[in-house]
């Protein structure tokens, strides 16, 4: 008997589950959920201790921007256009034509060099229709100086229009234009590209080519007395920002054949003086940016009759409006203020055209760092947080709600002494930032991690 008993006894403690020699019983149980509780307990420490050394440094999976490629070093190009993305390359304008490279890995595909020394005067570009338009004057000697032949009374002026395709380089089309500019507030309104249409500002009026082609569709004079101080382009119309007599104007005409639609006042309330600078926001709604001389300073929105609707202060409870990016009939504006803790804070605002109400706020600053580009496109506001000890980020929003969506920090610092940033543009899973200044590379790509 005690044999058996010892037996039965020594074959109880040896027994154990089926599943993998975990004991039985409520002891058993007890131990190993102790054992997951304590591992659980031993990954989260480890993930919290990752995410506080890893979550602002651009090494964090799904929430970090690394660095694809940067254009080389041109300080041509500092000051130039772009870029600008069509399909899957990026186009960047140079004081003497465009260079395309490839989206993905940088490689230069091709290279346009505007003839005979000519320099960029402005750059229309429907990357929708791959398609850039050069506006561009002769460089160097005017033709026939000290060669015994008559003198080129045009060789100094933007004269030359030319049509290049984004996805080779290749030159399309070109065209004349007069030359003077007499009439015109600013060099950069010379020309607009958009929805396979191009408007050329030339001579008093409105020249509107077929971008494919360059037939020309139709020409239309700008009212007596008034210069052009900005141009704007939408499916539904062309909209031309007026300085008239001693008052800045609004004019829109219609994309298919240039008939005048209507002219008002820019602020007929209030007016805003003819040499205020005016920048065309939105042709659709219409909004127009403009900045007096030690003056006024607002955008001002308009239904498509041109009735006044809104006007947007650049100076409000928000903050003083530093930059402004127009899309889906609302403004979005980066504002600084002044935090509770000293320094310039900045923040992000959004307003309806239609009344100028605003509808959500969110900030982006926090007194040690600033925000330079701004972007609003397809329902959703980008921009970049610059900081010299935290590192960058990058911030997505909602364009209706305010919504955070993105939360991105760079890898590298994106900018650096002398070369502040100017322009974003986001396209699929890449950023591209472009710099101002000479010290480093005009722009760079920069890809979700």
């Amino acid at each position: 008997m005690t044999g058996r008993t010892a037996g039965r006894t020594a074959g109880t403690a040896g027994r154990t589950d089926d599943d993998g020699g975990r004991p039985a019983g409520p002891a058993g149980w007890r131990a190993w959920l102790g054992c997951l509780t304590a591992l659980g307990v031993l990954l989260a420490m480890v993930y919290g201790l990752a995410w506080v050394f890893l979550s602002n440094s651009g090494y964090w999976p799904g929430s970090s921007m690394t660095t694809s490629w940067e254009a080389p070093r041109d300080r041509e190009a500092s000051d130039a256009d772009g870029p600008w993305v069509a399909g899957d390359t990026v186009v960047r304008g140079r004081f003497d034509g465009l260079v395309g490279y490839e989206l993905a890995s940088g490689k230069r595909r091709w290279e346009y060099v505007l003839p005979g020394r000519a320099e960029t005067c402005a750059t229309g570009v429907d990357p929708g229709a791959g398609i850039a338009l050069l506006v561009h004057r002769r460089g160097g000697p005017a033709k026939g100086q000290g060669q015994g032949q008559d003198t080129d009374a045009q060789a100094a002026g933007c004269v030359t229009v030319t049509a290049v395709r984004l996805a080779d380089g290749r030159e399309l089309w070109h065209t004349t234009r007069s030359g003077s500019e007499a009439r015109l507030a600013h060099g950069e309104d010379l020309v607009r590209a958009g929805d396979g249409l191009g408007v050329l500002f030339d001579d008093g009026r409105l020249r509107a080519l077929d971008l494919r082609t360059g037939a020309q569709r139709w020409t239309a004079a700008l009212p007596k007395g008034c210069v052009l101080g900005g141009l704007g382009l939408a499916p539904k119309r062309v909209l031309a920002a007026l300085g008239c007599g001693a008052e800045a104007e609004l004019a829109a005409y219609d994309p298919a054949d240039g008939t005048a639609r209507w002219k008002v006042p820019l602020d007929a309330r209030r007016g805003v003086a003819a040499d205020a600078t005016l920048v065309v926001l939105s042709a659709d709604p219409p909004a127009v940016w403009f900045g007096e001389s030690g003056g006024e300073r607002a955008v001002l929105g308009f239904g498509p009759d041109g009735r006044p609707r809104s006007r947007i202060d650049a100076v409000g409870d928000y903050g003083s409006i530093t930059q402004t990016a127009a899309e889906g009939g609302r403004l979005f504006a980066v504002a600084s203020y002044e935090g509770g803790q000293g320094g310039s804070w900045e923040r992000l605002v959004a307003f309806d055209l239609a009344s100028g109400d605003e509808l959500w706020r969110e900030d982006v600053g926090n007194g040690l760092s600033r925000v330079d580009v701004l972007e609003a496109r397809d329902g959703r506001v980008t921009t970049v947080r610059t900081n010299a000890k935290e590192g960058d980020t990058l911030y997505s929003f909602d364009a209706a709600t305010g919504d955070e969506e993105e939360d991105r920090s760079f890898r590298d610092h994106v900018v650096g002494y002398g070369d502040p940033l100017r322009g974003l543009v986001t396209h699929g899973d890449w950023a591209l930032l472009t710099r101002d200044g000479g010290e480093r590379r005009p722009f760079s790509v920069y890809e979700r991690w």
